[in-house]
């Protein structure tokens, strides 16, 4: 196989899954956002409702500035960001990405080992993601095998990265839904979708970790495996 065919065959199969994945949220989300909670809460008053019932009086939930899907929780400085279609909306996918935000929350709270390790990682994290390509580049032009080789490295500490934070999202998406259902959030008619809309959320980034695994193992073959 050419290294060029070699490239597609690591390539495409995992920007194919992502795409499907993707597709398969987005149509989820849009779906749980047209059904409204029986409570009418919020996902604001949602978040602010199982911050306060686990102790977490001091964190705050706030508006995010990005749009859909740039939820996310904030460790640094221990805010949880909703876009605004959920920090305002009352749909049964706003109480479920308001519950899972809020359980990286809990899990910093309760210092949760995997999202521990992956915060410590994060600054190593930063700088390899930007960096690796440079070297790799660089060092495959001027024919330095010693850069490609620290290339390498760095991207397999980004692949770490996303490894380590499948754990993550999944235990938050654990938390999220007994929140809700210990909390009486949602009701049992309520529950199909959220678990649709988070388990189509974690898929993304199981397809997010295979494509990096599968590019980290086309540049260990194209670079290292023809050494001999």
């Amino acid at each position: 196989m050419s290294g060029f065919g070699l490239y597609l065959a690591f390539l495409i199969p995992p920007l194919l899954i992502g795409f499907l994945v993707q597709g398969w949220l987005k149509k989820t989300v849009a779906a749980q956002m047209q059904v409204r909670v029986a409570n009418g809460m919020t996902g604001a008053e949602v978040a602010r409702m199982i911050l306060d019932r686990n102790g977490l009086h001091g964190v705050p939930v706030q508006a995010a500035p990005g749009g859909p899907l740039s939820d996310h929780y904030d460790p640094r400085k221990r805010t949880v960001n909703l876009s605004q279609g959920v920090y305002d909306g009352n749909a049964v996918a706003s109480a479920a990405i308001a519950a899972h935000e809020v359980g990286h929350a809990i899990q910093h709270e309760k210092a949760y080992a995997p999202f521990r390790l992956r915060s410590a990682m994060f600054p190593a994290v930063s700088f390899a993601s930007s960096a690796w390509i440079m070297l790799l580049i660089g060092g495959a032009l001027l024919g330095l095998f010693g850069l490609v080789k620290i290339a390498i490295v760095l991207y397999a500490v980004v692949v770490l990265f996303q490894l380590v934070t499948l754990p993550v999202e999944f235990d938050a998406s654990r938390r999220a839904k007994q929140q809700l259902h210990g909390l009486g959030l949602v009701s049992s008619g309520e529950s199909k979708g959220v678990s649709n809309v988070l388990t189509a959320a974690a898929m993304t980034y199981v397809a997010g970790a295979l494509a990096a695994l599968s590019q980290l193992a086309y540049y260990a073959l194209a670079f290292l495996g023809n050494r001999n």
